[in-house]
């Protein structure tokens, strides 16, 4: 190793490696540690050129200053501590680790049996200790100058009634774009591309929510498998943004352009974000980061310590009840905020977020801690409401200023085109925004994100094109994955060239992708639903990193364009509508002569009864929706043969056909006159508006 460099004890904080304009600070979190050791490297990554000890021990955060550091070294860490598993405690100086606040993490890792603090296949496994060095297999953190220029780069800062959501996948989104140059396909700089955002802007979606960009690795046992962690629900890095999605000749800003193009085409960035648990995994997963630096503190621990309180399914769940802790990603989240301007966040699996070991509390550190935070309080804070401990459900139990997946409309919906009995109550109540769920302490109908497909599950080519899910390419014999998809493949299982059950096909989709943007509640659409995207059944593709996952572009029939123009169409009239997005929820209360603002209807015209919403034959229903301003009349059959709905009697105007799923009729503007009644083909849903 070469000189030692000059060190001052420079700060506690603010912690990881920061830059200053003359040198650099750096600080770790570690309670329980000796020593901690700053490990530099040469500019391959290849070679520890220097080893510095931090002599500085503050409020338990250990620090020191390096003046002649300068942006764009690589470093890592090295901890020492006692090794006693039985404890609580895995710390091994032999192992290199990454630093929990690094900016920029450089490399993939390669699996290797040295990046493992036991000696792996050990008779006693984990109480071994293992004595290899793993810096050689380890990627290394980079000293970043964080500095940008944002110009005039403004939020689009969309009200949550008036946002409409695209889930989208970076790499998923360019990987087949033949207009883009290879090196760009599936980065952050292919996503800015005009093109690419132009197609966003004219489907009519507010905002884009990337599953997970921060650092995160492929699983060891995905990669001997030939296999990847294609989602990214695997994170390390809770300030990095992801090497792979970063260009051979580019940097971490180009995720900041990434946001400064989609806010300059009006379009908000949601981060799909991991703080439940780390890619360290099990107490036999590897040493990388978090376990090596200080495991009893960063991990809540069995009653047995050697082992993990695990309610993620990944093997560990990270300690918010640690302030240090809780400081991380309290700090991380106002990091891709204040540094990088996203607008949000979709947090997985945030009941774990909001336990207290066993129970989860509205009240919990983490939850009050955003709620007054004055950053994070002003974002789009959205909740995937479950994890899989005990009691670990919690659809509407987030507290006021939070959304949340709604599984319940996607199983409701699904139900109901399917043609399963008793499901036309639940649907009444998730077209209004499920109230059920949502209606207390103020929330908004907003508080629903209602989706019908998403990441995890079928697409929506596929919900009606399969009975069943085909695993068969991940792997694990077709064991992975939801059993219970509520689809229906219409005649044949998988790809049909039957004109008939592609008809059928058509109008299913279009009858879930119209109830999905007439409902009240905030809307999410998965990508390349709106262009026909199938994975083949394979509902659970998250180690596919292949056209399975991939959005296409070229290579679509005239069936999926003309899907397309009706999904930009249905966006439209979401949009011309305020009475389709409503701000508060409506409970049939009365406007003025005896008109009130919901009004639900059997297919003869009569207000449903008590009998008829208990009946689990009625698969017809007609909701009238009034406001001073407009009227509108939502007709649904799921029965398999046409229906004859009676339409309500207006004064001086008329019903006017906006939309037809069976056919594809969708207008904005005007519209076929309807008189007394109108035919509703089945398994189709019918809109019209009150108009002269």
């Amino acid at each position: 190793m070469s000189r030692t460099r000059q060190l001052l004890p420079g700060s506690p904080g603010p912690l990881g490696a920061r830059w200053d304009g003359s040198g650099v600070n750096f600080a770790l979190f570690s309670a329980h540690a000796t020593k901690v050791e700053l490990c530099l490297f040469d500019q391959a990554g290849r070679r520890e050129i220097e080893r510095v000890a931090l002599q500085e021990f503050t409020h338990e955060v250990w620090h020191g200053y390096l003046p002649d550091v300068r942006p764009g070294q690589l470093y890592g860490y090295r901890v020492h501590g006692p090794y006693a598993p039985e404890e609580g405690h895995r710390f091994n100086p032999n192992k290199l680790l990454l630093d929990p606040y690094a900016l920029e993490i450089r490399g993939e890792i390669r699996w290797h049996d040295a990046v493992f603090g036991y000696r792996v296949g050990h008779p006693k496994e984990d109480l071994s200790f293992d004595r290899r060095d793993s810096a050689f297999v380890m990627p290394k953190c980079v000293v970043v100058d964080p500095a940008v220029t944002w110009g005039d780069d403004i939020r689009p800062r969309h009200p949550w009634s008036e946002t409409i959501i695209y889930e989208a996948h970076v790499k998923g989104m360019t990987a087949l774009r033949e207009d883009l140059p290879q090196q760009l396909r599936g980065t952050f700089e292919g996503l800015s591309d005009p093109r690419v955002i132009d197609h966003l802007v004219r489907l009519g979606v507010t905002a884009v929510e990337l599953m997970p960009v921060q650092s995160f690795f492929d699983d060891r046992h995905l990669v001997e498998r030939g296999l990847s962690n294609y989602w990214g629900y695997n994170t390390i890095g809770f300030f990095a943004p992801a090497t792979r999605y970063i260009s051979p000749n580019g940097g971490v800003h180009e995720f900041k352009l990434v946001v400064r193009r989609l806010h300059e085409a009006g379009i908000e960035v949601i981060l799909d974000v991991v703080y439940n648990h780390t890619a360290e995994g099990s107490q036999l997963g590897p040493t990388l980061s978090f376990r090596g630096i200080d495991n009893a503190s960063y991990y809540i621990l069995g009653d047995d310590r050697r082992y993990y309180y695990d309610t993620t399914g990944c093997g560990n769940t990270v300690n918010l009840r640690n302030r240090r802790v809780l400081q991380m990603v309290m700090d991380s989240l106002r990091y891709w905020v204040e540094e990088c301007h996203v607008d949000g966040f979709r947090f997985d699996l945030a009941t774990a977020l909001g336990r207290d070991r066993h129970a989860f509390d509205q009240h919990s550190v983490f939850l009050e801690a955003v709620m007054q935070d004055p950053v994070l309080s002003t974002v789009k804070l959205i909740a995937e409401p479950w994890d899989t401990g005990p009691e670990g459900y919690q659809l509407g139990n987030f507290p006021p200023g939070w959304a949340e997946w709604n599984d319940r409309y996607r199983d409701t919906v699904r139900s109901f085109w399917k043609g399963d009995e008793g499901s036309a109550a639940a649907l009444a109540t998730r077209l209004m925004g499920s109230a059920d769920c949502f209606d207390s302490r103020g929330r908004r109908p907003w508080a629903s994100v209602n989706f019908v497909t998403a990441h995890d599950g079928f697409t929506l080519a596929d919900t009606v094109s399969y009975d069943s899910k085909h695993n068969e390419a991940n792997g694990e014999d077709n064991r992975d994955g939801h059993d219970n998809n509520l689809s229906h493949n219409w005649g044949v299982e998988g790809p049909s060239d039957d004109p008939n059950i592609l008809d059928q096909r058509d109008r299913i989709r279009r009858g879930l992708m119209a109830t999905l943007l007439l409902s009240q509640g905030t809307p999410m659409i998965l990508m390349g639903d709106e262009r026909g995207r199938s994975q083949g059944g394979n509902n659970n593709g998250y180690c596919q990193d292949d056209e399975i996952n991939w959005l296409q572009w070229n290579d679509i029939g005239a069936r999926d364009r003309a899907f397309e123009s009706f999904v930009r169409c249905l966006l439209a009239l979401r949009r011309a509508h305020p009475i389709l997005r409503q701000p508060r929820f409506a409970h049939a209360r009365h406007l003025a002569d005896g008109v009130a603002d919901v009004v639900w209807l059997r297919a003869d015209g009569e207000v449903m009864s008590e009998e008829d919403w208990t009946n689990p034959g009625t698969r017809t229903l007609g909701l009238q929706l009034n406001s001073w301003e407009e009227r509108l009349l939502m007709l649904f059959n799921a029965h398999n043969e046409d229906m004859a709905f009676s339409l309500p009697r207006l004064g001086g105007e008329q019903w006017r056909l906006k939309l037809d799923t069976a056919s594809g009729l969708c207008v904005t503007a005007g519209g076929e006159a309807c008189r007394e009644s109108l035919a509703v083909a089945a398994h189709s849903l019918a809109l019209l508006e009150a108009a002269p």
